[in-house]
């Protein structure tokens, strides 16, 4: 059996203002779904994973406004709420889509547990973003009357940040393993899972973080003992010296290339980096290969034609 694990983001299913309504979310998931389809038909068993960076930082913003009304809730269960919500948008569509293909599969969602240090740097230093874009005098208002910690991304505009630590491992790990085993569809760690610290006696407590889906996915790749680390970006392709007159982009990168160009620079923390540095660790951990493609390309990526690989 072939098993790949797919991660794709939270921005997939929204438009680019990051404010999709539930039916145009719906709608979106599933494309993806049929899009999945085809890696069945290629002699693949599939575990997905996703984002929920601009679906939690709405919710946020929604408790933000009633906070006066109802009392908000923490980041690690908004992250449980939005993790929750996007499993049965792609459980359901998924289904759906199988039966229209008329294809024997069986889905499950896990609402996923991920362990995290309370000693990781990232506390002290948030850099993950979350919800919608801003121009500079909205961020700087939402500083000021929120607290809100704001960064530019990527020459897009401004997001919030948060801490994203490190995982370190899954908590429903046996249960997901199990049920790969069986042919089931997984999917697991939605949002990166929700965060939480574990104490000596094994005791679990919820922090406020989002964990990166990427480095998560590659957790769970290495976990369920996948060859084929799967990520879907926006972008057709990986590219050095992105953005500027000598940006070229790359079919394939040796494990070698791909820790120099990131030694580099070339693959900013808040964008490319982590799905590079989650690609290294799955090639270190025994994965076989690591693709990078956009939504369109990826049976053509899966067949050696399109996207960016990265091997040994």
């Amino acid at each position: 059996m072939k098993l790949a694990v797919v991660a794709f983001g939270g921005n997939a299913l929204m438009g680019k203002d990051g404010k999709s309504s539930y039916a145009q979310q719906m709608n979106k998931t599933e494309q993806i779904c049929g899009k999945l389809l085809g890696l069945f038909d290629l002699g693949y068993e599939i575990v997905i994973t996703h984002g929920n960076g601009p679906q939690v930082g709405n919710f946020l913003m929604q408790q933000e406004w009633l906070a006066d009304a109802i009392p908000p809730m923490p980041l690690d269960v908004c992250n449980a709420m939005t993790q929750g919500q996007m499993g049965y948008m792609i459980e359901q569509r998924l289904r759906n889509t199988l039966i229209e293909k008329r294809m024997e599969k069986s889905v499950i969602t896990f609402v996923t547990q991920v362990v995290v240090s309370e000693n990781d740097s990232a506390f002290k230093n948030p850099t993950k973003f979350i919800g919608p874009f801003f121009d500079k005098e909205e961020s700087e208002m939402l500083r000021q009357e929120k607290g809100w910690r704001m960064k530019e991304d990527s020459g897009r505009g401004y997001r919030r940040v948060v801490p994203s630590p490190m995982p370190i491992d899954i908590v429903e790990k046996e249960e997901i393993v199990k049920m790969a085993s069986k042919d089931f569809v997984v999917i697991a760690c939605g949002g990166g899972g929700i965060p939480v610290l574990r104490d000596k006696k094994g005791r679990l407590k919820g922090v406020e973080a989002v964990i990166d889906k990427d480095l998560v996915a590659e957790r769970l790749a290495s976990l369920v003992g996948a060859d084929t680390l799967l990520l879907i970006t926006p972008v057709s392709q990986v590219a050095i010296f992105f953005g500027t007159s000598k940006q070229r982009n790359l079919r394939k990168m040796t494990l070698k290339e791909a820790k120099r160009y990131l030694a580099e620079g070339h693959f900013p923390p808040g964008s490319m980096g982590p799905k590079i540095d989650a690609a290294i660790k799955f090639l270190r951990s025994g994965g076989r290969r690591t693709i990078i493609t956009s939504l369109e390309g990826i049976n053509a990526a899966i067949r050696g034609e399109a996207g960016t690989e990265i091997v040994q």
